[in-house]
């Protein structure tokens, strides 16, 4: 029998040291190997102060945020001499839920809901089938002068919505070479909304990480360009494509401005221009027009809370590769 000679001390406790570089990264580190502004140390000795400190944090940026939208609920529940006084409450004093029926009632918020989902899902169809074969073909198919073209979307993003105002109404007012007059109709509508740099970019982001390889293997087979999109590119862009579907949604129905100046036919007016004509026109309790704008946010705030988590994952599916 041969015994084997167990190694030196001395070797053993170098092969089982740490490199000096990562021995520095664990000890600067939270003990997973990834560097952190506050070491794990010093978190097991202040960690109540930490505690204290999120705490305070989240209970103040909630403050915030969270208090504008309550004290419109609230708002909406009490007498107009109660919300005439103008004191900042917590909770009303006397409670009339029921003027939520009476404004959904007395401001025909029914028809003007119809109309903003209307307006909204034409919009979104629009907007997805402009955006992801103006994006597809600048990652994919790269026509010429392509790098232009993304750079004059690009530097529209630097310039003010308002800017655009006056050269959006008088191209809807008289669209060039028809010479239609698309005021009071959806298209005045949908027809800006579908030119939007920033859904062009995000999407072309996430095309550019699809392997270029898999597209010529379909090729091969006989797939043409639009099949190839249909599917292929498509079906792996699922999480995108609900990221700006939800931005083209929301995007519609809280816009203000430009349905103020584009829909002046007021049956077919969008909600939250419908609201504002009536809360200037007509004899409105206040009351019941914080609970119309209560009404009118509700299904935005839903679909956020709903769908948040597919909105971060959406926009940072084409950021990053490997």
């Amino acid at each position: 029998m041969t015994l084997t000679a167990p190694p030196p001390p001395a070797l053993t406790e170098v092969a089982a040291a740490p490199t000096g570089p990562r021995r520095r990264r664990r000890t600067r580190g939270n003990g997973s190997g990834t560097r952190t502004l506050i070491s794990a140390i010093d978190l097991k000795r202040h960690r109540v102060a930490y505690l204290v400190a999120i705490t305070v944090t989240m209970l103040l940026f909630a403050a915030v945020f969270l208090y504008p939208m309550w004290w419109m609920a609230t708002s909406a529940l009490q007498t107009p001499a109660e919300l005439a006084e103008g004191k900042a409450i917590v909770l009303p004093s006397s409670w009339h839920p029921e003027n939520y029926a009476t404004a959904w009632t007395t401001m025909r918020m029914g028809k003007f809901f119809l109309n903003t989902a209307f307006y909204a899902l034409g919009g979104w169809l629009i907007q997805l089938v402009v955006d992801v074969l103006a994006a597809y073909a600048l990652s994919k198919l790269r026509p010429i002068f392509s790098r232009i073209v993304l750079g004059g979307m690009l530097a529209s993003l630097m310039l003010p919505a308002s800017a655009l105002l006056v050269p959006a109404y008088l191209t809807v007012a008289d669209l060039p070479i028809f010479g239609w007059n698309l005021l009071n109709t959806p298209w005045a509508l949908w027809l800006p909304a579908a030119a939007n740099a920033f859904n062009v970019y995000v999407l072309k982001r996430f095309f550019d990480q699809i392997p270029n390889d898999l597209l010529d293997a379909a090729a091969i087979d006989g797939a043409g360009r639009l099949r190839v999109l249909w599917s292929i590119v498509l079906p792996l862009s699922r999480p995108v494509l609900g990221v700006v579907s939800i931005f083209a949604i929301i995007g519609i129905w809280k816009d203000f401005l430009w349905p103020l100046l584009v829909l002046q036919d007021p049956e077919k007016q969008t909600l939250s221009v419908a609201l504002a004509r009536l809360a200037n026109t007509s004899q409105v309790p206040q009351t019941e027009f914080m609970a119309g704008l209560v009404i009118a946010s509700v299904p935005m705030i839903v679909i956020f809370l709903i769908f948040q988590r597919s909105i971060i994952g959406g926009l940072s599916a084409g950021s990053m590769k490997g």
